[in-house]
């Protein structure tokens, strides 16, 4: 962990005018009050959590005041002299730290778990490491618009632990990213000290591994973080590449106030306090002859003001009365009206017979026509064009900047474009098989899902993810994986089974500016073709459509799922009305309904396992919606309950064709 002399802090001015020096000071004062009044309320009852930062701040002050106000920070639980820095009205943050509506969360986020664009600063989520490869993302922007700009993200010594802190910093090597990348090791994660999380004797010594420079600086002197980020942040936004600062510090209070200190040996706590940044500065100044007691007590008083107004206004705003329409709106980012040419215009264009595969990637090539700002991002897909082979050409076509191979960093990857969005870009990772994205789980479910809902910015991310099997693929080439998702609000999740709906989907896919997770069925790829318009055309996220009229029975399915019931149904001389939901979140209820009403009966088809699929959700709402119209009870054919196997014969019997079959005939007659 972090060691401490009782040397006190030797503070190197430099060029800085006077002015800057006290501008310091009273940065570095602001937090430190805030923090007390805080502990107070707590005690008192009025604040449920803190996370403080006391003996740290002199970190996220002299950080963020060595940057430019319109260069983004990512913060973490113990950054409130990053807020204040900038200049965040204490009263909207104290009515975050409340959940009250007036907060920058609507009251749906706790303390430091929010952002606000408005004043350059996107907050953690309380998995710590996911934050870095937002970062990426930004830094990557700023790079194709050649800004002149850096991106800061801080991480704790506990999250150098996590695999996220690797891959963003392996990313940002690869890609010369202009990204700081400070630790603040502050000697503790939780109660877990230094020694229990790595073995290297300082953090920065990791930076050699990727590649990158790395310097350690003393976290509680606030003129050298000053200085050091300065300096890299000039050097860096002319010669673009990442940087890992670690910030030696210490916390003098708990990982948060109900967990004490007991765990801190005494003398430890001791030696750090002698390194106080605030009280080591303050002594530094009077000794300079730069501040004195009147202005210390002025600087304060008009802190204190400015502390007790903000919170009177807070405890005055009324508790949140919840409104279930305004949750439920807010889950998604408004989607403006398309001003792609419609259907008919479409059709009247030239038009091609085009397999699956090629409506795919003319759909993408369409979009990065149309989307300046598009970048697609994924293992193979630039010179070599994909396992698949659908981006072949791009790289040739649009350049290298846009069509970018990607380490194997599926979680960084996810977050480097929720990071681009944020800047303004669209983005679309490829997922080499729709198997390898839960290593990107964490960044879909709880980054890209979410943030609309927490703080009201959008991500416009396509995760395109080829899956199914029937190709011999075995257990981790072969999953339908699209349940795992349906289950997430703020995604939407898409698997057409057409020719022209692969294309039309893609292309709405990338008008919607709220994460679309695509499949595409492999087996489909070059298996089925279709005329449809060259140009370009989209198809409506969130409608269903008829693939086939019938009056006997309702067959509610997609992806794969639609061709089985086609054939079924006619081989069994079944009158089967098929729906085709194409979009599985949101589903279109109002088409099931129209389907239900007209024969009574109902079956959900899918290649996915039976427990926990798509169809349980279905059959419950339709016996729970439509009972009094059915004929008899719902029923459902879907995969086993194993894993996809390798054999053909296994993976043949693991498909549900045949009790497809069989549920459809027991249904036609009950």
């Amino acid at each position: 962990m972090p060691t401490a002399t009782a040397q006190p802090i030797q503070f190197k001015k430099g060029k800085l005018s006077k002015e800057t020096l006290l501008k310091l000071y009273r940065r570095l004062l602001k937090p430190r009050m805030i923090e007390e009044k805080m502990l107070i309320l707590l005690r008192q009852g009025q604040v449920s959590k803190w996370f403080s930062g006391i003996g740290q701040e002199a970190i996220a002050v002299g950080v963020t005041s060595a940057l430019l106000s319109d260069e983004l920070v990512f913060t973490l639980h113990r950054n409130l002299g990053v807020f204040t820095v900038r200049d965040v009205p204490l009263a909207t943050l104290f009515s975050q730290w409340q959940g009250k509506k007036n907060g920058f969360s609507k009251g749906r986020e706790r303390s430091f778990h929010f952002g606000t664009l408005d004043y350059g600063i996107v907050g953690m989520i309380s998995h710590l490491g996911p934050q870095l490869a937002l970062a990426d993302g930004v830094a990557l922007a700023h790079k194709l618009k050649g800004e002149g700009r850096v991106a800061l993200a801080f991480s704790g010594e506990g999250g150098t632990s996590e695999g996220d802190f690797h891959e963003a910093l392996n990313v940002a090597a690869v890609w010369d990213l202009p990204v700081i990348f400070i630790v603040e090791n502050n000697g503790y994660g939780l109660s877990t000290t230094t020694k229990e999380q790595y073995r290297c004797e300082n953090i920065a010594d990791k930076g050699v591994g990727y590649g990158i420079k790395s310097v350690i600086v003393d976290g509680n002197n606030i003129l050298e973080v000053y200085h050091m980020i300065d300096k890299l942040a000039v050097e860096m936004r002319k010669n673009p590449h990442p940087v890992l600062v670690e910030c030696k510090t210490f916390r003098m209070r708990g990982h948060e106030e109900a967990s004490g200190v007991k765990y801190v040996p005494k003398e430890l706590l001791e030696t750090w306090a002698l390194k106080d940044p605030l009280e080591n500065y303050e002594r530094f100044l009077v000794e300079e002859g730069i501040l004195d007691d009147e202005t210390v007590k002025q600087f304060r008083k008009e802190i204190k003001d400015e502390i007790d107004t903000a919170w009177k206004t807070t405890v005055s705003e009324p508790e949140i009365e919840p409104d279930t329409e305004e949750e439920l709106a807010d889950i998604y980012a408004p989607v403006s009206v398309s001003n792609a040419p419609n259907l008919q215009s479409a059709i009247r264009n030239p038009q091609s017979e085009k397999r699956f595969i090629d409506a795919i990637s003319d759909g993408l090539r369409l979009a990065m026509e149309k989307h300046e700002n598009l970048v697609l991002m994924g293992q193979d897909i630039a010179d070599y064009g994909g396992v698949f082979k659908i981006t072949q050409g791009f790289m040739e076509a649009f350049g290298k900047e846009r069509v970018r191979n990607t380490p194997i960093c599926e979680s960084a990857i996810v977050g480097t474009a929720l990071g681009l969005s944020l800047k303004g870009f669209k983005s679309m990772v490829e997922m080499q098989f729709a198997d390898f994205v839960t290593c990107a789980f964490n960044q879909i479910v709880n980054n890209l899902a979410k943030i609309h809902y927490r703080w009201g910015v959008n991500a416009d991310v396509v995760v395109r993810m080829p899956s199914g099997g029937g190709v011999g693929a075995g257990p981790f080439h072969s999953q339908s994986n699209e349940a795992w998702f349906v289950h997430t609000p703020g995604l939407k999740v898409v698997c057409p089974s057409t020719v022209y709906d692969a294309k039309g989907l893609l292309l709405a896919a990338f008008e919607d500016p709220n994460p679309v997770m695509f499949f595409e069925h492999k087996a489909l790829y070059r298996a089925i073709s279709e005329e449809i318009p060259d140009g370009y055309y989209t198809v409506e996220i969130g409608k269903a459509r008829v693939a086939r009229e019938g009056s006997a029975v309702s067959v509610i399915t997609y992806g794969m799922g639609v061709h089985w019931a086609l054939k079924v149904c006619e081989e069994e001389g079944i009158d089967a009305d098929i729906i085709d939901l194409r979009t599985l979140l949101p589903i279109d209820y109002q088409a099931i309904v129209n389907s239900v009403e007209k024969t009574n009966r109902a079956i959900i088809l899918h290649e996915d396992t039976l427990t926990g699929g798509v169809g349980g959700e279905l059959a419950a709402w339709i016996s729970e919606h439509l009972f009094e119209q059915l004929d008899a009870p719902v029923m459902r054919a879907a995969g086993l309950d194993t894993p996809v196997p390798f054999a053909i014969p296994l993976e043949q019997n693991y498909m549900p064709v045949e009790r497809f079959r069989k549920q459809l005939r027991k249904l036609a007659t009950y």
